[in-house]
């Protein structure tokens, strides 16, 4: 039961994201509704977003043993990419990047959250990954993409560029918040603040499926010109190599049973739309992004069944 509950929240995000290739398809919103729709989720959506949960989530809860077990198995896989780009691909800088992210960037919001409540039991459980890849891999994603939008930039540049990303922002607030809040013994801040910056928060996963969606009109995954040996690369080391990954890192930090099987599933997360996003606002490496996000998406309902088959 609780893998079919898992797959109707495929189903939804499916769904979502046919919305936004019908609406392009009857040109719904002009020619410039799918940079809008990009770059208000990047801007206002998704730091609102990470403000409200990281805010209300007991910093006990994010900082806890399995988290590193989900840092080292997303960098072990993008390091792979990077391997593989060096000996067969030569892809350039910024395709490069996308192409690490999405080997390595889960899917822990719009994906992960039905995955983690309906087959974990524990919707919390993918808040360190969101931490993670906000915190650590998306300012160095979003840094490699603005360097190689830029050229040549000072070093100044590059120390302040987190202060240049407001997803990043929103989990800075919503971590000092969380951690004000733990201290005082009550939420500090008050729900005619918190409400508002929540609805616009929940905005953020609709508007990115529906961006995503957009992207896909007119467009032939997969076909010439799309890197198509690193687009399936890069899925095949998201969706098997890194769940396999997390199994051996969790085994050997002494994980069994439940914890186990959280890493494992968690592992097998499809990579994140929020890849395409990052992809849009700079310009760069979009359908490399585009691919492997579908790529991805379409094949781990497969792996999560199964690992839950070998391991639930």
């Amino acid at each position: 039961m609780g893998l079919i509950s898992a797959m109707q929240g495929f189903c939804v995000i499916g769904i979502i994201i046919l919305i936004g290739y019908v609406a392009a398809r009857f040109h719904i919103g002009g020619p410039t509704a799918q940079m809008v729709l990009n770059r208000f989720s990047y801007f206002v959506s998704t730091p609102c977003l990470m403000f409200a949960i990281l805010s209300k989530e007991h910093l006990s809860d994010v900082f806890k043993p399995s988290i590193g077990v989900a840092i080292l198995c997303a960098t072990i896989t993008g390091t792979i990419f990077l391997a593989f780009n060096a000996a067969v691909f030569h892809l350039k800088p910024a395709d490069t990047t996308i192409g690490v992210l999405d080997s390595m960037y889960m899917n822990a919001n719009n994906i992960g959250l039905p995955i983690a409540t309906y087959i974990l039991g524990n919707p919390a459980a993918v808040t360190p990954i969101v931490l993670i890849q906000q915190v650590l891999f998306t300012p160095a994603a979003l840094t490699s993409l603005d360097l190689s939008s830029r050229g040549k930039v000072s070093v100044k540049a590059i120390v302040s560029q987190p202060l240049h990303q407001p997803i990043l922002i929103g989990v800075l607030i919503g971590i000092v918040t969380s951690a004000v809040s733990d201290a005082a013994g009550w939420f500090i801040v008050p729900s005619y603040v918190y409400d508002p910056v929540n609805i616009v928060g929940n905005s953020a996963v609709p508007l990115i499926l529906m961006a995503f969606g957009m992207s896909l009109h007119g467009s032939k995954p997969l076909g010439d010109g799309s890197h198509r040996a690193a687009t399936i690369t890069a899925a095949l080391l998201k969706n098997a190599v890194m769940p396999a990954v997390a199994f051996a890192l969790a085994y050997a930090m002494g994980f069994r049973e439940h914890e186990l099987y959280s890493c494992v599933v968690l592992a097998a997360l499809p990579t994140a739309q929020n890849v395409y996003n990052y992809a849009a606002r700079y310009d760069a490496g979009t359908t490399l992004a585009r691919d492997g996000i579908l790529l991805s998406t379409l094949s781990s309902p497969i792996f999560i069944f199964v690992i839950a088959a070998l391991l639930g």
